[in-house]
Parts: structure tokens; sequence; C-alpha cells
């Protein structure tokens, strides 16, 4: 069964659609807004992989990349890799605890002038 995306030219919303009967016509309708107007877009193509194969890929030292432990900024980045990697989204909630404990960071750091 293929799965056609298309992106609503009213709202901008990309909508997946299975396709059961692939000789039929089809008219796909924005499942936000109702609209007819959509255009197709390439689906990005997505691989079902194992846990271990994930996790082999997290232990690999040379796929960390640039990773500092004492860079706020890279652990933060490793964090949403990882959660990718994992299947996870880390949300909104880890982003922000990030970005606190990086303005944390910026205050506890002494400055030239304050010396």
């Amino acid at each position: 069964m293929p799965i056609y995306e298309y992106r609503c030219n009213e709202c901008g919303k990309i909508s997946e659609f299975i396709l059961i009967k692939t000789d039929e016509t089809f008219i796909p309708q924005c499942k936000r807004c109702k609209s007819k107007k959509m255009s197709r877009v390439l689906s990005r193509v997505r691989v079902i992989r194992s846990e271990e194969s994930r996790m082999e890929n997290l232990a690999d030292p040379s796929k960390w990349g640039s990773l500092d432990e004492k860079d706020p900024k890279s652990m933060a980045r490793w964090m949403k890799r990882m959660g990718k990697e994992l299947g996870e989204e880390m949300g909104e909630d880890v982003d922000q605890m990030v970005e606190e404990a990086m303005e944390e960071e910026k205050g506890s750091k002494p400055t030239a002038e304050g010396t």
C-alpha cells in the first residue's frame, strides 16, 4: 500500500494518505483546513532499524562529531540526536530546559569587568 504526502497550498500542512486502489482517481483534501488545493511532495524514506543497530550507532565515537561535555550547546545537540536515534522526540520541555541551562551557564561565568 503506497503512502502519498501532499502539501496544502492554503495552510501549508502536509497530509499523508494511504491508497489501497492506485488505479482510481484520487483527489486529496487537507486534513486541517479541508482545502482541495494540494501539491504532491516527495516523501522521506523511512528505514526501520533494530534497537541494537541504533545503540551501536550511538556508541560509535566517529559519529560523535564535535561533542564537548563542557559545552552546553554541544551537549544539547547530542541529547537531541540521541533522542531521534532512539525514536523519541525530546519535546519542547527538554528544549526549554537546555536553553535555561545554557543561560545559567552564561550567568555563572565571570566576566572581565566583574573579576
